[in-house]
């Protein structure tokens, strides 16, 4: 028996836009494996798989239906993304070119793991990072490395300097789904990337205050908006006097500002292992 994978919204999406995933096509209470699997663009493979058992119509809604067990169990419809495992240990799902999108897998197979039998069925769903006029503007200002991301509609916008922990480089996937929801982000360096520190042992504060001063001067930037959001606990810089500090995480209900919005919207497991900070 052929089952049919399908997706919706079809097509490609933005990585933090929920899909619906359904299997049409099964028999009547049939047990199933669905597998989800991606390389990043250095050939790493990331996999997740679930049981369920279709219901009495011979379908699989995974808004509906619990999972029986396997990467994650209970009813996550999201559950096969956001729980993307690499084969290799410690290995982290990073993308690294925000203009080219996810390619991920997925499969249906008679039975449960780890006896699932043949293939019934698979889809390839695109998750991409770069929304639909989003502008992508690299930056080299006196010592600022950086990309600024731009939302397709009319300025100015609230700004907001988007910092990663530990690791260094440059990485944009963050700022460039940011912007899709109306914000003016910068993604900035400050240590192991072109001409900048090779470690964060001479780092110096006044780069971030520098980078600020330069997300500040663009004429698509609302002075009176600007923040940072970061990956690991900071301590405020004097370049941030008059701004509030928030820590948002997913257990963490948020207030009625846009940048709180956002992340509250996105609340959900796929999102458990990140702490922000946002200054605004």
């Amino acid at each position: 028996m052929a089952a049919t994978v399908t997706v919706e919204p079809a097509g490609r999406c933005l990585w933090d836009e929920p899909v619906r995933i359904a299997v049409r096509g099964l028999a009547p209470g049939q047990p199933v494996t669905l597998r989800a699997s991606l390389r990043d663009e250095k050939g790493a493979l990331f996999r997740a798989h679930a049981r369920y058992r279709a219901d009495a119509t011979g379908q699989l809604d995974l808004e509906r239906a619990p999972a029986l067990g396997g990467s994650f169990a209970g009813l996550e419809p999201m559950g096969l993304l956001w729980a993307l495992e690499p084969e290799k240990p410690l290995l982290r799902l990073v993308k690294r070119d925000v203009q080219t999108p996810f390619a991920v897998q997925l499969e249906v197979l008679d039975g449960h793991e780890p006896e699932a039998g043949r293939l019934l069925g698979r889809a390839v769903h695109e998750r991409a990072f770069l929304g639909p006029g989003v502008r992508r503007e690299p930056v080299r200002a006196g010592r600022v490395r950086a990309t600024l991301f731009l939302p397709p509609e009319p300025g100015p916008f609230p700004g907001i300097v988007d910092v990663f922990g530990a690791g260094g480089g440059l990485l944009e996937y963050r700022a460039s789904l940011l912007a899709g929801k109306g914000f003016a982000v910068m993604a900035l360096a400050y240590y192991n990337y072109d001409d900048l520190p090779k470690s964060m042992e001479s780092l110096h504060l006044e780069y971030f205050e520098e980078a600020v001063n330069c997300l500040l001067s663009h004429p698509q930037v609302r002075m009176t908006t600007t923040g940072r959001v970061n990956s690991m606990p900071v301590r405020p810089l004097n370049a941030y006097r008059r701004m509030a500090l928030y820590h948002l995480t997913s257990s963490q209900k948020m207030g009625e500002d846009a940048p709180r919005r956002y992340f509250e919207e996105r609340e959900r497991p796929h999102a458990r292992n990140f702490y922000y900070t946002i200054l605004v």
